[in-house]
């Protein structure tokens, strides 16, 4: 009987010590923990100071349009004569043919040159020279605002024109200037004269810078020619063929009722 209980206690401990056993089986040893590395503090780039932007000098103002025409202008030859002028060329396609037309007809006229034109066809001014026509200083490119203008950038465009003339043609003749669009100012008027010339208008315009039929421009030629008038027409700037189908028939008409002769 005494060997029951003996057993009990036995088989107890023997249950309480594999108890124990698996309860250290089952428990896993902590993971290491992982070192951690601080991300290094990125360097330090200093701020470019900002470079000075460059400084322009603002451009001048222009002075207002003017709204009369100011003294000092050409605007008749002097004589029952005619004047007629051509502007805005050389131009290689109808200079020549406008030099044909005079030369045919055994008349003299002005030919109003931009720089720029002359630069590139010289060739076309000593003609011009050649032939027995007057030139006159029509601007370096044709600036319409050029008397509004600083008198010394004045000064330097017509100037510089004047230049390429007498490269073109040495020793030749500038007796005139004519403001571009008719935009004169006193300004510009008083340069001129500083510089040698005169400034030359017109009275009579049929606007052939508009393309208009060649008969339109003879009609408005020949209805507002007077004894001493100057007329304007165009030799350069675009595509001048009604100007030109328009000259075979004002030429004969102006010769005719008053004689044509450049401005003296």
């Amino acid at each position: 009987m005494r060997s029951r209980p003996v057993l009990a206690v036995a088989l107890g401990l023997l249950l309480l010590v594999a108890g124990c056993g698996d309860q250290h089986r089952n428990v896993r040893p902590a993971a290491a923990p992982t070192p951690t590395t601080a991300a290094p503090e990125p360097a330090h780039t200093p701020t470019p100071s900002p470079s000075p932007s460059p400084t322009s000098k603002p451009k001048p103002r222009l002075r207002p349009k003017p709204k009369t025409l100011p003294a000092g202008l050409r605007r008749a030859t002097g004589v029952r004569a005619v004047a007629l002028t051509f502007d805005d060329g050389p131009d290689p396609t109808w200079t020549p043919k406008v030099l044909d037309q005079l030369r045919a007809n055994k008349v003299k006229a002005t030919f109003c040159v931009v720089g720029t034109q002359v630069r590139k066809h010289p060739e076309l001014v000593a003609r011009i020279v050649r032939e027995g026509h007057q030139l006159c200083n029509h601007s370096w490119r044709h600036d319409v605002d050029l008397g509004r203008r600083p008198v010394a950038e004045i000064r330097a465009d017509l100037g510089r024109t004047n230049q390429a003339i007498t490269k073109a043609v040495p020793g030749a003749k500038v007796p005139f200037y004519r403001q571009p669009g008719g935009r004169w100012t006193p300004e510009v008027v008083e340069v001129a004269k500083q510089l040698g010339m005169r400034s030359l208008h017109w009275t009579v315009d049929p606007q052939d810078w508009a393309k208009p039929q060649a008969q339109v421009i003879t009609r408005r030629v020949e209805g507002a020619a007077r004894p001493g008038a100057v007329v304007l027409m165009h030799d350069g700037g675009g595509d001048r063929s009604r100007t030109l189908g328009a000259v075979p028939h004002v030429i004969p008409d102006l010769k005719r009722r008053f004689g044509i002769a450049p401005p003296r």
